[in-house]
């Protein structure tokens, strides 16, 4: 038998609540999320310039993807619940003060709106497509009539749930690397950043592809601006705010962050993506691939780290 002694009630293992419920459901969700945020608010951004004939693939290819990738994101989630038969009460009230509420109902609308974008093109993407019923002919007429009006709706809709993302983990007040405003604008510009190099790997238009990087850049700038912010805003906070951003500057989390997420996921395609403005060849799936892949990482890590912090008491 090992004799202990403990100095303390904190010293005993396991006294500490820890958080460790949310697996790989969860950041597969929020990035999938913030994907189709990022694909369907680009989509509507250059319908209502009026260049959608001269950006064809991110008003009209990309947004195929962005439905599928919310379904799966949603499947991600259910299978995440525990109490699967009992989801459909998110919808029987509005929250205003629930970040679920607001992920639920914003759900319930853009993806049937992502939907109908798509249903509008069906007939530019196959040219042999037809409805087969008159009402629904007419009912496509009119959204395509339409279509700057339904594009502003989108929009609007992929800015919440862009937001939604981060503000879904921030509202865990009993998490301190989770409790921090700057997560919200954080995933946004994460998200939309996603969806810019998921339709230049679509996109065969050279000039669509520089227009869209030229976007990206200034969203990989934005993002390692707000990293910088979040943990200068830990470090000067309170104890275990520091524990936290410690994690991350010399803690288990430190070489997966700035390896994969800072380095490979944004400073390496940031500057393959400056190269080939420049006219430098760089393997056009290159650039946005280290995007998703960083995107992807930052989730999984933000989730992971986010249930080891805690408040001391």
């Amino acid at each position: 038998m090992n004799e202990e002694l403990f100095v303390s009630g904190r010293d005993i293992p396991n006294i500490d609540p820890y958080l460790n419920i949310w697996h790989w459901q969860i950041p597969i969700y929020l990035f999938l999320g913030g994907l189709a945020a990022g694909i369907l608010f680009f989509a509507g951004f250059y319908t209502v310039r009026g260049r959608g004939r001269k950006m064809q693939a991110t008003v009209k290819w990309a947004p195929i993807i962005a439905p599928i990738v919310l379904v799966l994101g949603l499947g991600a989630l259910f299978w995440d619940l525990k109490h699967k038969l009992f989801f459909w009460q998110l919808y029987t009230t509005v929250r205003l003060d629930s970040p679920m509420s607001w992920g639920a109902w914003t759900l319930m609308i853009i993806t049937p709106v992502s939907l109908i974008w798509v249903a509008s093109y069906m007939k530019e993407i196959f040219p042999w497509w037809d409805w087969k019923f008159p009402i629904v002919n007419r009912m496509e007429a009119w959204i395509i009539k339409n279509r700057v009006g339904l594009a502003w709706v989108m929009m609007i809709y992929a800015i919440i749930l862009g937001v939604y993302t981060g503000i879904l983990l921030s509202a865990f007040n009993a998490r301190p690397l989770w409790n921090t405003s700057i997560l919200g604008p954080l995933f946004l510009v994460s998200g939309f950043s996603t969806g810019l190099a998921t339709t230049i790997l679509i996109s065969k238009d050279p000039k669509e592809r520089k227009t869209l990087s030229r976007i990206d850049l200034v969203f990989i700038i934005i993002e390692l601006f707000l990293i910088v912010h979040l943990f200068m805003g830990f470090l000067a906070g309170s104890e275990t705010a520091i524990e936290a951003a410690n994690l991350f500057l010399g803690g288990s989390f430190t070489v997966s962050f700035w390896v994969f997420v800072v380095i490979l996921g944004l400073i390496f395609p940031a500057a393959l993506e400056t190269l080939e403005l420049w006219g430098y060849h760089v393997p056009k799936w290159l650039p946005p691939t280290m995007i998703l892949f960083g995107g992807l990482m930052f989730r999984f890590i933000m989730v992971e780290a986010g249930q080891i912090t805690r408040y001391l008491y």
